[in-house]
């Protein structure tokens, strides 16, 4: 039997650079292909060249050991969730290479491709995830009354009432600041559904596939809210509510063509840390745009929204997701302790009998 290592010269080491090269441009033309997003895609090239240098040799000659040095020493100091990013990139490359590579490669160099990252090396999927315990009903009903009182005397009305607007709708319906920067004055539809509806057009998209669209019911005291926003506070900012792209958050800033620009993620935070801080100082450094968010899902599925409504509500892809926003006030286990409890006092009845 003859070796298949016997096939033909091999590469040299121009060709072996020239190989490097077409199979990391093959790769970011596959996860174009699928979806992915550019930034996403660069984050992938960034790992890849990275850890090339760190190896110093070709990706696919790297072995259990290399990684063993890799993620032991040179990203020891990196967080979780980055050790966790760059093992997914190279358990994914080395997917690829596989799929695609793998025959040319051992014709040409005589290694067959095989991932270094194994059960015992691979870094562990993902940090453990803070647990967000949100504030109750009162203490946010305490919030919102004490901002309101402020509107009437602060020195600057039209950025504070913006503040509360944006605030108090991401604890409404639960959006995230990110989405909410990105709405624009037309994406309001009053006259869609029961309560009118946002369109939400750069949701978080899952996987890095980029802005995941979905509509956002004006729920929940919302529909009032907005349509006292739009109506009293939005025109101090700017007249021209036809203009494309008005922003529904706008800034006191203005863009070269004098129209508003969009209200920024730091003026935001600022703004509510800076109410928290005076008016429910027990939240103070901890009531955060994301803790709203998780407030909304908390407060909606006590009020009996299924967890699936609250899924699509918040555009999570996987409803264990959206079970980590409501699980302070799952109440299985008190259920079933109870029921427990229940059926032993039974048992202990019968037997008295």
């Amino acid at each position: 039997m003859r070796d298949l290592r016997d096939f033909g010269p091999r590469a040299t080491a121009e060709e072996l650079a020239a190989l490097e090269t077409d199979v990391l441009a093959g790769f970011v033309l596959a996860r174009a292909s699928a979806g992915m997003a550019d930034s996403t895609i660069q984050i992938d090239v960034n790992t890849l060249e990275q850890v090339r240098e760190l190896i110093g040799k070709p990706w696919w000659e790297m072995s259990p050991s290399d990684a063993d040095r890799l993620f032991a020493n040179h990203l020891r100091s990196c967080a979780p969730s980055t050790r966790a990013g760059k093992a997914a990139t190279l358990s994914v490359f080395f997917r690829y290479l596989e799929l695609r590579h793998k025959v040319e490669i051992y014709h040409r160099t005589g290694h067959v491709v095989e991932c270094p990252l194994d059960e015992l090396n691979r870094p562990a999927s993902k940090p453990d995830l803070l647990i967000r315990i949100p504030p109750t009903p009162v203490e946010m009903s305490t919030l919102s009354s004490a901002w309101r009182t402020d509107l009437a005397a602060c020195r600057k009305y039209a950025p504070s009432a913006r503040n509360y607007a944006a605030c108090r709708l991401m604890s409404l319906v639960g959006l995230r600041i990110s989405e909410l920067l990105q709405l624009d004055l037309s994406d309001m539809h009053w006259g869609v559904g029961r309560f009118g509806q946002l369109h939400v057009r750069h949701g978080k998209g899952s996987r890095g596939r980029g802005p995941k669209a979905r509509v956002v019911p004006l729920i929940n005291e919302a529909r009032p809210l907005m349509e006292w926003y739009v109506r009293d506070v939005w025109g101090l900012f700017d007249q021209d509510a036809d203009a494309p792209g008005a922003p529904l958050f706008p800034s006191e800033r203005r863009t070269v063509s004098g129209t508003s620009a969009r209200v920024g993620d730091d003026t935001l935070r600022w703004g509510l840390a800076d109410v928290v801080a005076r008016c429910l100082p027990s939240w103070s450094g901890r009531l955060t745009p994301h803790v709203l968010r998780h407030y909304c899902a908390s407060t909606l599925y006590q009020s009996g929204m299924d967890l699936l409504a609250v899924q699509e509500l918040l555009g999570h892809e996987w409803i264990a997701t959206t079970m980590r926003y409501v699980h302070v006030h799952r109440a299985h286990i008190e259920d079933a302790w109870a029921a427990g409890q229940d059926r032993a006092s039974t048992r202990l009845e019968g037997l008295r009998q």
